[in-house]
C-alpha cells in the first residue's frame, strides 16, 4: 500500500507540484537584484519585495498542475522594504517546514562601511532611515531586525569585496551546480558577407579562405547541409588546420564567457554567398560546441537567398526558418 501525496490543507495541492523555494533576504545594499538577476538567468521565476504572508499563498498558486515549466522553481525577495511584514517571515518558515515544503534562505550580507559607501553612491534612502536617521543607524536597526534570520539561513554571503559577476557565479555554484556551461545560450549561425555584414554577432570568423565549392559545377546548386559540399569543405588538409585552432580558440573562451557570467552569445561564420562554406562550418562548430556541454541553437541566416544554377531559390523562407529553429 502505498502513502498518498501530502497536500497543503488551505489549498488542497500536492506537495509533489510544489515548486523548488528559494527566499533571498539580507541586508539592503548587499546585492539583492544582482541575486535577482542570477536566479532569473538560472531559470527561477522571481518576485521582489514580497510581503512574507503571501509566500504560501503564491506557492499554492504555482504548484497546480498546467503552470509553466519555469515556475518550477521560485526565487521570492522578502526584505526591510516591507517591514510591517518582515517581522513575520520567521512564522511562515516556521509553518511552511510544519506543512513539509522545502525550502532554502538566501543572506546576502556586507560590512557596514562596505554598505555605507553603496548608498551613498546610489543616493538611495535606506529604508530604514524613514525618521531621518542616518545611514549608519539604519544599518543597525536592519542588523537587530535580521540577526535570528541571518542565525538560521541555509546559505549566507558576504558581498564586501565581490562584484556581481563573482555574486552571480557564486550563487550558480550553490543553487546549480554542473549547469555552469549549460547556463550560457549559444547561437551559431551561418551567413553571406554579399548580403551583408552580421549587427549581433559576438564572434565573427570569416571563411573565405577556404576553397569554394561554388566553382564546382555539381556542387554549386547545393548547400552545406549536404553531404557532397560538406565532405569538400571539411575533409581538406586547410579546413583540418584552421578547425584545430578554431575549436582551441573556442576552449579558451568559452569558459571565460561562462565565468564572467555571460547569458547569451552569438558566433556568426561568413563566407562570400552563406551557401556552402560557412553552413558546414556552422553545423561543425555547433556539434563541437553541444559536444562540450553547451546549450547550442543553430541559423542560416542567408541560405534562403542562394540560388542554384537555374537561378531558383535553393530554399523558400519556411525551409529557412525550420532550419534557424533546429
Amino acid at each position: 500500500m502505498t502513502d498518498k501525496p501530502k497536500s497543503s490543507p488551505d489549498s488542497g495541492v500536492s506537495l509533489a507540484n510544489m515548486p523548488e523555494l528559494v527566499i533571498v533576504t539580507g541586508m539592503s545594499g548587499a546585492g539583492r537584484t544582482e541575486a535577482m538577476h542570477a536566479f532569473e538567468d538560472l531559470g527561477y521565476f522571481c518576485v521582489d519585495n514580497l510581503p512574507a504572508s503571501l509566500i504560501g499563498e503564491l506557492l499554492s498558486i504555482t504548484g497546480l498542475p498546467g503552470q509553466p515549466d519555469e515556475h518550477r522553481r521560485l526565487a521570492v525577495v522578502c526584505d526591510a522594504r516591507n517591514r510591517d511584514f518582515f517581522s513575520s517571515l520567521v512564522g511562515e518558515l516556521a509553518s511552511l517546514k510544519k506543512l513539509g515544503i522545502s525550502y532554502r534562505v538566501l543572506f546576502l550580507d556586507a560590512a557596514d562601511e562596505k554598505l555605507i559607501a553603496r548608498y551613498k553612491s546610489s543616493r538611495r534612502r535606506h529604508p530604514l532611515c524613514a525618521d531621518g536617521a542616518s545611514i549608519a543607524q539604519g544599518i543597525q536597526r536592519e542588523r537587530d531586525l535580521l540577526f535570528s534570520l541571518r542565525e538560521s539561513a541555509h546559505h549566507v554571503i558576504d558581498t564586501t569585496a565581490m562584484l556581481p559577476p563573482q555574486l552571480k557565479a557564486t550563487i550558480r555554484a550553490l543553487f546549480a551546480p554542473g549547469e555552469e556551461r549549460s547556463s550560457l545560450s549559444v547561437t551559431v549561425y551561418s551567413f553571406g558577407f554579399k548580403h551583408g555584414a552580421p549587427l549581433d554577432a559576438d564572434l565573427v570568423i570569416d571563411v573565405r579562405f577556404l576553397p569554394n565549392p561554388y566553382y564546382d559545377p555539381e556542387l554549386r546548386p547545393l548547400t552545406g547541409l549536404d553531404a557532397p559540399v560538406r565532405d569538400f569543405v571539411l575533409y581538406r588538409k586547410e579546413t583540418e588546420e584552421f578547425l584545430t585552432c578554431w575549436r582551441a580558440l573556442l576552449d579558451c573562451v568559452m569558459p571565460g564567457y561562462v565565468n564572467e557570467g555571460k547569458q547569451q552569445l552569438a558566433i556568426a561564420i561568413g563566407c562570400t554567398g552563406g551557401q556552402h562554406r560557412s553552413v558546414a562550418i556552422a553545423e561543425s562548430t555547433a556539434d563541437y560546441l553541444r559536444t562540450h556541454g553547451y546549450r547550442v541553437s543553430i541559423a542560416h541566416r542567408d541560405l534562403s537567398l542562394a540560388e542554384r544554377s537555374d537561378g531558383s531559390l535553393v530554399a523558400n523562407n519556411d525551409a529557412y526558418e525550420k532550419q534557424e529553429g533546429k
